[in-house]
């Protein structure tokens, strides 16, 4: 085993991620245990409980492409070109309860929910474990689980918090959605903890496995989304300051070597979906672009911003003009990009925003600036006041994360902005659009559970 795992480590990690994996066919509803002997094989030795843990890796790439594509389409960073009647409820904000792309998010989000829960649970039992490396394991579930929940919360609102084991709750029938506020306590202990067991150097290469740096940066994002202003520019600054990373230039900065990357999740051939979906042939419209208004948002003058020239591409089919996104530029064959999750220039983001929010406007005013410096163009004007710093913070976001990991979507709803920039420019925008429905399916299955506001029919 040990050697097939070193040859072959996605395969051995997908076919370890199957070990945990359950029914899936009632996501919050809790199955039959897994037996006591396939549990005790898996985290017998330090080679199997890694390949368990990697493949919570495999499996949560596919949630990285959906939650992209469908709160990009629901907010004004992705313009939809196709027309998939399911897809088009996104782009409309025009949900269904019964949206199959909505359920099919939810139960992938929950299925990884219970594979992560169920390697905790393996790891904490086990006796025969190097304790470093049990550390380490547990440090990278427990991280897995709070960026889903962080997902899971974001998305759908009040949702099930399930963090015990089949094992330990398989007579259970069925979970209720538990308040937001409750959700994120239990992301930021797993996050915490993690910070606390991970270690500073990355295992393996390209920093595809999360690292202490990792979770403090993760945990810098929460305390945004929950304005704790104080421990976001602390957890910020701790990652910031670390010698290992940079700002390359917006030319190879998605690049699986590029030192801007805290975190990112491999993938065998190294073309991501971004790039196989944000780029197409010549006389092919893509999917997904950016629209218009975002595209002509970017500053050109006096000198034109670099995330402009080389994060986007302008291309002409059919007499009408689209702009594709261009951060990934490999989009078949073999190369060298891997799917970012995390990446230093949030950092700066995140501390720029909360120190404003402290009134350390020439604190926020020097992060904002190392992105715009990278960016080619000049700094912001020291005169603006905290609003409209705040203001020129929310756009540099939209210009530095358009297309990536539902940033723009969350950063409308976590600021209450979502309706003042929405509802002028989405015809069927309604307040309670922000969040999207708790599926039908799943409601149907489990009577615990409650809808979302303005879904109800």
């Amino acid at each position: 085993m040990k050697t097939i795992f070193n040859k072959h480590i996605f395969s051995a990690a997908i076919l370890a991620g199957s070990l945990l994996s359950t029914s899936c066919e009632k996501f919050v509803e809790l199955g039959a245990p897994p037996t006591q002997v396939l549990l005790d094989d898996a985290f017998r030795t330090d080679a199997s409980a890694r390949s368990v843990v990697l493949g919570l890796y495999v499996s949560g790439i596919g949630n990285l492409g959906t939650t992209t594509f469908y709160s990009g389409m629901a907010a004004d960073d992705l313009q939809y070109n196709a027309a998939d009647a399911g897809l088009l409820e996104f782009a409309n904000n025009g949900l269904l309860n019964t949206n199959s792309f909505v359920n099919n998010l939810w139960g992938s989000l929950y299925q990884l929910v219970k594979n992560t829960n169920n390697a905790i649970f393996g790891l904490e039992r086990s006796t025969t474990l190097t304790p470093a490396v049990k550390d380490q394991l547990l440090g990278e579930a427990k991280f897995m689980r709070a960026y889903t929940y962080l997902y899971l919360v974001n998305l759908y609102g009040d949702v099930p918090l399930h963090v015990l084991s089949d094992l330990e709750v398989f007579d259970q029938a069925s979970l209720a959605r538990t308040p937001a506020d409750q959700v994120y306590t239990q992301i930021i202990a797993d996050l915490t903890d993690a910070e606390s067991k991970l270690p500073t150097a990355y295992e393996g290469t390209f920093r595809a496995r999360v690292n202490k740096h990792a979770a403090s940066a993760l945990l810098a994002r929460v305390y945004l989304y929950r304005n704790d202003w104080e421990k976001a520019e602390s957890q910020a600054t701790k990652v910031l300051q670390a010698t290992e990373y940079g700002l390359p230039a917006t030319t190879s900065n998605f690049t699986n070597t590029s030192n801007e990357v805290i975190f990112q999740i491999a993938n065998l051939n190294g073309v991501t979906t971004f790039g196989a979906t944000y780029i197409t042939v010549a006389n092919v419209i893509p999917a997904y672009t950016l629209p218009d208004a975002a595209y002509n948002s970017f500053e050109t003058t006096p000198t034109v911003d670099s995330r402009k020239t080389n994060w986007t591409a302008p291309k002409t089919v059919s007499g009408k003009a689209y702009y594709a996104i261009t951060k990934y530029k490999v989009s078949s064959g073999t190369g060298n990009e891997y799917h970012i999750v995390l990446r230093l220039a949030e950092q700066y983001l995140i501390r720029a925003e909360a120190r404003a929010n402290r009134n350390n406007l020439s604190g926020a005013k020097e992060d904002v600036d190392a992105i715009r410096t990278r960016a080619g163009l000049a700094g912001l004007s020291a005169s603006l006041t905290q609003t409209q710093l705040l203001t020129a913070i929310e756009t540099e976001r939209l210009h530095e994360f358009f297309g990536e990991l539902g940033h723009r979507w969350f950063d409308l709803k976590r600021t209450n902005r979502a309706t003042a920039v929405l509802s002028p420019i989405k015809a069927n925008w309604q307040a309670t659009d922000v969040l999207f429905p708790i599926p039908n399916a799943q409601i149907l299955l489990n009577n615990n559970l409650t809808q979302n506001a303005g879904y109800e029919n």
